[in-house]
């Protein structure tokens, strides 16, 4: 099983690597470059070879990146359009010399131009980035539903999804506070959740799940994060997940407020809930 949580690469990837074990992580997710903005640090080779040899030494799993939360693939700005393509299509070369194996991205917001609109925009971008050569696939993270977003439903990232030409190489994160405001009962009826998310874009496609507890009740449409078993939630909401059979080969990733100490504790605190030894 693999738990682990969102660390800065601030640092250097070793570093990150490093303190990712030390607070029991055995995966983690990092920002691709600056979160708020486009500067990307160059890359060490030596760092990132050290950095290898470490997760093979640990058997660390799946490197996870999440992309900038100021892209937006569904803009109608020719400008933020473009730079969100070009955007990506760096961090998915920089990504491979890496190794990581996941670069989730938030779909898009629409800005009052539809959802129609919003999705074939997506789309389109998607099928300008995806050659279908990339060794790092890319997750569309299901979204909260907060002002205009689009894919806080499996049937909007499902429509994303059949109009890309290169279908093998896109997948889906999954937010456990965004599942739950967005209307998707992962506290009491978790069986029904995935079930339909099988149905309508299939499980397989599920890479990749974010543990949030909510400061927010089921279908508010608000993404407010809280820490595990101090919100709506709840402690066996996750002991639920972390165990169920469907999910037990995907990264767990942490997101929760409070920084590495928090995670640590956090992270030992999902490590007791698991039924089957790690």
């Amino acid at each position: 099983m693999y738990i682990g949580a969102h660390i800065s690469i601030s640092k250097g990837y070793e570093k990150a690597v490093k303190q990712a074990v030390e607070i029991g992580c055995n995966t983690m997710q990092f920002f691709t470059r600056n979160p708020r903005g486009s500067k990307a640090k160059a890359l060490d080779a030596d760092d990132l070879a050290r950095a290898d040899e470490y997760r093979k030494e640990t058997s660390f799993g799946p490197m996870v990146a999440h992309a900038p939360y100021t892209l937006n693939l569904a803009s109608f700005k020719e400008d933020t359009w473009d730079f969100a393509k070009m955007v990506m299509k760096e961090d998915l070369k920089r990504l491979e010399a890496i190794g990581a194996s996941y670069m989730v991205v938030h779909p898009g917001s629409h800005l009052g131009y539809g959802l129609e609109y919003g999705i074939q925009r997506i789309a389109d971008a998607l099928n300008e980035i995806i050659t279908g050569s990339e060794r790092v696939m890319i997750l569309l993270e299901g979204m909260a539903g907060v002002g205009t977003e689009i894919g806080y439903t499996f049937e909007q990232l499902e429509e994303i999804i059949a109009r890309v030409d290169k279908q093998e190489n896109l997948g889906v994160c999954f937010d456990t506070c965004h599942l739950y405001c967005a209307g998707y009962d992962v506290k009491d009826d978790l069986n029904t959740v995935l079930e339909e998310l099988d149905k309508v874009i299939g499980i397989y496609r599920l890479k990749a799940f974010h543990l949030n507890d909510s400061k927010n009740p089921l279908g508010s449409r608000k993404d407010r994060h809280e820490n595990i078993g101090e919100g709506e939630l709840g402690i066996e909401t996750f002991e639920n997940i972390i165990n169920h059979p469907e999910l037990k080969d995907i990264p767990f990733l942490l997101e929760t407020p409070g920084g590495i100490d928090v995670f640590e504790k956090e992270i030992r605190l999902l490590r007791t809930l698991v039924k089957e030894k790690i």
